[in-house]
């Protein structure tokens, strides 16, 4: 997510991405009602004590640590204990640490590159592996091996090829850097100035018949222990924030976990008594089991704090529906409130989502606006100029 330049408040606390703070969690809530396909959480994240403070818009930092039991396969099979001390180079560290540690909280477990299958194929003593990973590195099968590896991570590599006896110093060579993750702020510090809010979609999943997980939503969900374990944490600022001039009047189209910001900014203009008009674009798949913050909204919309919400259910009917579809069937009033000078706000999925939305955008500009497409280009391209079209992808 993008990153501008922190304030001074920000600049107060002895915290940061180089020396996180070691926050608790003290809520774990699921957002899901029984029966859904999915697993969206809620934590609060305390920041008491740290000197942090954040704006709408900005992002949460969290370093994860890896699965203890992927962590001991790995040991188990380089005949490891843990206490081995390893220098990796792409830590740039002044002294070695455990290998244990490294696995744990300094490195990545996923991503195998070709260079390992190299290696790999020089160390092993099997003539079936050795003829196996030749092949996949001769140039003939280069999309082969990229299949491969993409189904796989390192441990995979270990247990499929035993005869190949690596150090721990050659395997964590092979390591990237362990990074954190950003995370949309789901709170305003207006309401919660000592906490921090994230809305956190776990991810489960399963490759070459191993169940696998996201490193952090899972670190979070599944080895977080709420009040006690401390999870290391920074606030990353960014360009993304509700309009500083509060009669500014809100578009913002959030589905699934992209309407965490928006949550913040609803939070936020309510609260600084913003007299602009909000409204909400969210969808997910079920409306029984998927509308996350529901009872939220729907207070926002009994006070007139959301003057509407727009709501898309992919899996509710036939034909699957998502939230450019209730742009374009409110194509007319959308163009209203851009033309009375409302921002337009995106988070979530960058790679559909964020695309279709941006079409539907430019199409009802043109069709509403009777521009050509290239004046619609040019119109979307001076919102962005003005700030008044943003995007919070990923």
């Amino acid at each position: 997510m993008p990153i501008h330049s922190m304030s001074a408040s920000v600049d107060a606390s002895p915290y940061s991405k180089d020396h996180p703070f070691p926050a608790k969690v003290t809520e774990n809530r699921l957002l899901n009602k029984p029966g859904s396909a999915k697993e969206t959480r809620h934590f609060v994240v305390s920041l008491a004590g740290s000197g942090l403070h954040y704006s709408a818009g900005d992002s949460l930092g969290v370093f994860p640590e890896n699965r203890p039991g992927e962590v001991a396969e790995i040991l188990q099979r380089l005949g490891a204990t843990g206490a081995e001390l390893v220098l990796p180079a792409m830590l740039k560290l002044a002294a070695p640490i455990a290998l244990r540690e490294a696995l744990t909280t300094r490195l990545a477990l996923a991503g195998p590159t070709a260079k390992i299958v190299g290696t790999l194929a020089a160390k092993a003593t099997a003539p079936d592996e050795q003829a196996k990973l030749t092949g996949l590195l001769s140039p003939e099968s280069k999309d082969l091996l990229a299949a491969f590896l993409d189904e796989r991570e390192f441990v995979d590599l270990l247990a499929d090829f035993p005869s190949a006896k690596l150090t721990p110093q050659e395997f964590v060579d092979h390591l990237r850097k362990l990074m954190p993750r950003l995370y949309s702020i789901a709170s305003s510090p207006r309401v919660y100035p000592s906490d921090v809010h994230l809305t956190v979609a776990a991810v489960r999943y399963r490759t070459n018949e191993r169940e696998r997980a996201g490193v952090c939503s899972t670190f979070l969900a599944d080895r977080v222990q709420v009040g006690t374990t401390p999870t290391r944490v920074f606030v990353s600022p960014s360009h993304f924030g509700p309009p500083e001039d509060g009669a500014r009047d809100c578009i913002m189209v959030g589905p699934g976990t992209g309407i965490a910001p928006f949550r913040a900014f609803v939070q936020d203009r309510v609260a600084s008594g913003a007299t602009g008009r909000n409204w909400v674009f969210f969808g997910d798949q079920k409306a029984a089991t998927d509308f996350l913050y529901q009872e939220e909204w729907a207070q926002y919309l009994a006070k007139g704090q959301v003057a509407r919400l727009e709501l898309a259910w992919s899996r509710d009917q036939f034909t699957k529906v998502y939230v450019q579809d209730k742009m374009r069937a409110n194509a007319a009033e959308l163009w209203a409130w851009l033309q009375g000078g409302a921002h337009f706000y995106v988070c979530g999925d960058a790679k559909r989502m964020a695309k279709d939305v941006d079409v539907a955008l430019h199409d009802i500009v043109s069709v509403q606006g009777g521009m050509t497409p290239a004046l619609a280009v040019d119109y979307v391209k001076q919102l962005k100029k003005e700030k008044r079209y943003q995007r919070d992808v990923y």
